[in-house]
Parts: C-alpha cells; sequence; structure tokens
C-alpha cells in the first residue's frame, strides 16, 4: 500500500484495554518528548525532558470508572488517544497524542470531535475543560480554532514531580481551556 493510502483509511475508535498500555506509553512519548517528536508539531522537547508518562499513570486512567483512554486506529495501527474523565457537568481532556508523521493531516482533529461527542453523549458533559501548558501558544492557538476559550485561569507546573517531566525552563505553568458542547444535533449558536 502506498502510505498516501494509508492517510485515506478511516480511522475506528475505541476505549484502550490494559494490552494497549505499551502501544500508547510509545505513542504518547514519541508525539512529545526526544527528536522523534520533533517530526510532528506537538513536541514539548524544547521544554521538557524525561517522561511524558508511565505504565502505572496510563493503567490508573484505563481502570479507572469514572476515566475513558480513547484511542484511535487506522488499519490496526494505534495513531491518536486521548484521556478522558467525566467530573460532574464537564469532561476533562488530555494526555491527547498523536502520531508525529500524522500531524497536521486532520487525525488530531477527528479525535478532538469525536472525544467531544463521547462525553456528550455518554455523560451529558455540557462543556469539556483541558489545561495546556501557557508557553504552547501555537497549541492553544489550534484549540481556540476548535472552539475553545482561554479563561486566564492557570494552575503551576509540577516542578520537582518527574512523572510530569523534566522541566528546560523556569517559566512553565498551566491555562484552563473550556468549551461550551452543544447538545447532540444542535448546532452551536
Amino acid at each position: 500500500m502506498h502510505p498516501t493510502d494509508h492517510a485515506a483509511l478511516p480511522l475506528v475508535f475505541r476505549e484502550a484495554t490494559a494490552r494497549d498500555v505499551d502501544a500508547l506509553i510509545d505513542l504518547v512519548q514519541s508525539a512529545y518528548r526526544g527528536d522523534s517528536s520533533r517530526a510532528g508539531w506537538t513536541t514539548e522537547a524544547d521544554i521538557l525532558d524525561g517522561q511524558r508518562t508511565d505504565a502505572a499513570a496510563v493503567r490508573e486512567i484505563v481502570e479507572h470508572p469514572s476515566q475513558r483512554l480513547l484511542v484511535a486506529e487506522r488499519d490496526g495501527l494505534l495513531v491518536a488517544c486521548c484521556q478522558l474523565e467525566h467530573r460532574g457537568d464537564h469532561a476533562y481532556f488530555g494526555m491527547f497524542a498523536v502520531r508525529p508523521g500524522l500531524q497536521g493531516g486532520g487525525v488530531g482533529r477527528a479525535v478532538l470531535t469525536e472525544a467531544e461527542r463521547h462525553v456528550r453523549e455518554s455523560w451529558g458533559a455540557t462543556e469539556m475543560h483541558m489545561t495546556v501548558i501557557t508557553v504552547r501558544e501555537e497549541l492553544i492557538s489550534w484549540y481556540e480554532r476548535r472552539g475553545y476559550r482561554r479563561t486566564g485561569r492557570t494552575s503551576p507546573f509540577p516542578y520537582g514531580d518527574e512523572r510530569f517531566g523534566l522541566p528546560r525552563r523556569d517559566d512553565l505553568e498551566f491555562e484552563l481551556l473550556v468549551k461550551e458542547l452543544a447538545a447532540s444535533g444542535v448546532s452551536p449558536a
């Protein structure tokens, strides 16, 4: 199959299981850390070293009753994932990763759309929340183009907790982004 033919194959969404843990760690790490992540535009290699996640964190999400790890596959290959957490009237979106060589081709947009549909229909969520490192202006702009708004509400980066990586700068913090989710079948006003 020619590489461009692969991009035309449909994405298949499903919930991750415990047998996906190693593949998910590899996917998330490849999208955010080290030289492999530089093939895509979501890299954090210039601001963080170390791990992006680990087996315990991924397993906890997969096994937690109010969380889902949504995966996207194309032709049987894991190409993207995101964490969804039910938090009452809203859902939290995190651990979003797209295989670096596929970034910029609509996979991320499709995953985000499916995640929004899932939390709206499965949990009745009326908003999606996420936190993004504030120095990631290009990424924040991408989310704004998809209807997310900056709230100005920030939280500190967990310096000293290697589970979140090894910071290469001392000015990191997270900002809360929020999107109101339209009811199923209703266009936002």
